[in-house]
């Protein structure tokens, strides 16, 4: 899938943002620095782009000299996550490196920690709560997820897929966007936080060093977020497919037949995804609508027709029913 196409729910900005509320000044300053509209907070179905969202994140970092802001009650002062890096690098294997970051948070955090506990076919890595977190908690577990994650697929220079992941939260409102921060089976109302992968990753040689760090450490966290896999699940495949064909008329049949599925196939998968075509679709217009209306001054006409849609109306409608506002609304707003 690809990131530049991709939003994510505003949702994420605002929890956030949610510990820096009483400080207007500092709200202000680090929305500004990542070009999100003020107005763009308070919309329900408000979407914003991955940079975006890493630039807020990567600002607020700074700013506060936190590189877990405001999460936790110690601060992880910023360079923390080199400094991480730098002490995983030359482990001879996942295996040994994993052990590293584990020790690591040990050391630096009081409040949370991670588990690995190996099995014969799955390793399993857990968030440990020691006390709750200052932060928002959903987002808290998703962003400390997506790092440890992030860290282990970047060190092994391969993504590595996920066979389950669990959340100890219960389904939260953005969770229909899980199938791409999160591709694997997913549960929640778990004993614990934690992502399974195959064992025999662990015996992965690092294929990164010192040179390689400073970009990595440039892009996070948008590389961690949506990341393309290459042995992507069936919903990146379609996305991936219909991209390109979104003015024309592409529907199941003709998706499933191009992608070498039988429909019956294809619905059954995309099920066990926890999505369905149409959703697959409609989101990717959604996040097509978005970035055209904030990035390009094409005619919300011309935007429409791009995807598939011949009747203004018609994509206008849709669009409210995505985002709750109007396209010509919308535009305004994510301009900032």
């Amino acid at each position: 899938m690809n990131r530049q196409s991709s939003t994510i729910s505003i949702g994420l900005a605002n929890d956030l943002l949610e510990g820096f509320r009483a400080d207007a000044v500092l709200t202000q300053r680090l929305i500004a620095k990542a070009e999100i509209a003020p107005e763009l907070l308070a919309e329900q179905g408000g979407r914003i782009t991955i940079e975006q969202f890493s630039t807020l994140l990567r600002q607020t970092a700074l700013l506060l000299d936190d590189e877990t802001p405001g999460f936790f009650s110690r601060p992880l002062r910023n360079g923390t996550l080199k400094f991480l890096c730098l002490g995983m690098l030359d482990a001879p294997n996942l295996d040994i490196a994993l052990h590293r970051f584990v020790s690591f948070f040990r050391l630096v955090l009081d409040d949370m920690g991670f588990e690995i506990q190996r099995g014969e076919r799955l390793t399993r890595i857990a968030l440990v709560e020691r006390v709750a977190p200052q932060g928002v908690r959903v987002l808290v577990h998703e962003l400390m997820l997506k790092l440890v994650h992030g860290v282990a697929s970047w060190m092994i220079g391969r993504k590595i897929p996920l066979e389950q992941v669990d959340f100890s939260y219960s389904r939260p409102t953005r969770a229909t966007e899980y199938v791409y921060l999160f591709p694997g089976p997913i549960h929640f109302d778990q004993p614990a936080t934690a992502v399974y992968f195959d064992t025999e990753y662990l015996s992965a040689p690092l294929r990164q060093d010192k040179s390689a760090l400073n970009q990595f450490l440039r892009n996070a966290p948008a590389d961690w977020l949506y990341v393309p896999f290459n042995d992507k699940i069936l919903t990146h495949h379609i996305r991936d497919y219909l991209e390109s064909r979104l003015a024309t008329v592409t529907n199941v049949a003709s998706t499933a037949k191009a992608l070498h599925f039988s429909v019956r196939t294809l619905s059954r998968r995309l099920a066990e995804e926890g999505t369905s075509f149409q959703v697959v679709k409609d989101e990717l217009r959604r996040d097509m609508a978005i970035l055209q209306l904030i990035k390009t001054e094409l005619p919300v006409a011309e935007i429409g027709l791009s995807l598939g849609y011949d009747d203004t109306t018609t994509f206008s409608r849709a669009f409210k029913q995505w985002t709750g506002s109007a396209p010509g609304t919308y535009r305004r707003l994510g301009i900032g």
